[in-house]
């Protein structure tokens, strides 16, 4: 087993780091209701996310179900996995089911086809904690984000690596300088795991650790597309703005996108003129990279829209949240009234037994017109949502009421329901138990006959008149006949 499994905090006293989002965890699983809001525990590797939920599991006794990237997450695998599990109890006599969504921000490609969607309708119906982990906020559909408390796990300080460390040196009998520690942690960026493999790589075929045998064992640190645009927008060089832009792991393309949706930073109008003019003069570029696949073309596109942006903000700096491409935005959002469509389509089209092209060509318009007349019936007939509603009738506050009043209506109808079955329970138990007492009564009564009875036979008994031995052996002799005379006659 390798040492990042081996020493892996099994409890949340174990984990290193961030304690003030430790306890937060610890609050959220004791006070959890089925009006809790899932976890959403973001941050760059190695701070703990993943531990820290299994260590919160086992602390409360929890049972965990984990989907992770190495899984196929499409719709039906979420659903009758997580799904499944979200509105089930344990098996295994666990007080409640976790259910953790690991690298929820690599939902992408035809494996996780419907993945989000499906995401979303879990945290709509689960009746179990759920816990989702991610390195990228912003890789999460905002309809996500929106239904999660997000908690952020930010990099470990060298300080707090350098204990663990040497906790570990300690159990495997090594022998390792503090200079050698320091270097570890140091190099390992705030990334613990990174850390643990650095020593134990250090650490093999020896028994002692130099600082000198760590210096081969760098964590390879990659830039993001976040300390990009913060270098970019800051007073980065040009010589370190290109190293940086050389180790983000993006396209071209995508940091244009990224320094684009930023600009709103720049104040002053002629500098802000001056950077949309070197990004639209990359933004050619590219172009020309994608129609000529002459990708050697890319690195003019990187460093007119780094170096030149960088140049007309003038060191402004980020004082807010890094904005992502609104260009993301609104792709998410068309492909969510995609998604909506489709969704009424069928809906409808099933209720009105005929094809969803017929429905959509030909009778779309006049099923909107009723449906603004009456759209109550249209929820309860069709089983739609607000954004259905709201896409058939075209006003968004009108349909969040209506389903607000369809929920309360179906609240009181279970309500009802529900008083219904006692009533119909406790009719039952009292006939149950009238039935029970006329059966004692019955019992009771036969007992009370069977003992006059038994009295009656004494009392008759009693009354019966005492005869005496010889007039009882008369009475025993048969009567004379006169057959019995002669005889009588003959023995004389």
């Amino acid at each position: 087993m390798d040492w990042p499994s081996k020493y892996r905090p099994r409890h949340m006293e174990e984990v290193v780091g961030n304690t003030t989002v430790l306890r937060q965890m610890v609050e959220w699983g004791r006070s959890w209701t089925k009006e809790s809001k899932p976890l959403l525990l973001y941050g760059k590797p190695g701070t703990g996310k993943t531990s820290s939920v299994y260590a919160l599991a086992t602390d409360l006794g929890w049972e965990i179900i984990e989907l992770n990237a190495s899984d196929q997450r499409t719709k039906d695998v979420i659903l009758r996995i997580a799904g499944v599990s979200s509105v089930t109890g344990s098996l295994t006599g666990a007080a409640r089911k976790l259910i953790l969504l690991d690298e929820a921000d690599n939902l992408h490609g035809t494996a996780d086809r419907g993945g989000a969607r499906a995401i979303l309708d879990v945290i709509k119906s689960a009746r179990q904690p759920i816990i989702l982990v991610a390195n990228d906020l912003f890789g999460i559909p905002s309809e996500i984000r929106s239904r999660c408390e997000p908690v952020q796990f930010r990099a470990l300080p060298s300080r707090s690596i350098v204990p663990r460390l040497r906790y570990i040196c300690s159990a495997e009998r090594i022998s390792c300088d503090e200079p050698a520690l320091q270097e570890i942690a140091g190099a390992a960026g705030g990334d613990m795991r990174a850390a643990i493999t650095m020593l134990e790589a250090s650490a093999i075929g020896r028994n002692t650790v130099l600082e000198i045998d760590v210096t081969t064992s760098r964590k390879d640190t990659r830039s993001t597309v976040f300390d990009l645009v913060a270098a970019v927008y800051g007073r980065a060089r040009g010589e370190e703005l290109m190293k940086i832009a050389y180790e983000v792991d993006e396209t071209p393309d995508t940091l244009e996108q990224w320094i684009e949706a930023n600009t709103v930073h720049i104040k002053s109008p002629a500098s802000f003129a001056l950077a949309y003019g070197m990004l639209s003069r990359s933004d050619e570029y590219i172009g020309l990279t994608f129609r000529q696949q002459y990708y050697t073309l890319w690195r003019y596109a990187t460093a007119l829209m780094v170096l030149g942006v960088s140049d007309a903000a003038g060191g402004v700096g980020i004082h807010a949240r890094i904005s992502p491409p609104e260009r993301w935005r609104k792709m998410g959002s068309y492909r969510k009234q995609r998604t909506v469509r489709t969704s009424l389509l069928r809906k409808i089209a099933e209720g009105l037994h005929m094809s969803q092209l017929v429905l959509r060509d030909s009778y779309l318009t006049p099923v909107s017109l009723l449906a603004e007349r009456d759209p109550g019936s249209f929820v309860r007939d069709f089983s739609l949502d607000a954004d259905e509603l709201n896409m058939l009738i075209h006003d968004k506050a009108l349909a969040q009421k209506v389903i607000r009043e369809e929920l309360e209506r179906e609240k009181a109808r279970e309500k009802e329901y529900e008083a219904e079955v006692k009533e119909k329970k406790k009719r039952t138990l009292r006939k149950e138990e009238k039935k029970e007492a006329g059966k004692a009564e019955e019992k009771k009564g036969m007992e009370i006959a069977g003992e006059e009875r038994e009295a009656g036979r004494g009392e008759e008994k009693e009354k019966e008149p005492q005869v005496s031995p010889d007039k009882g052996e008369e009475e025993k002799r048969p009567p004379r006949t006169q057959k019995t005379l002669f005889d009588g006659f003959r023995d004389r």
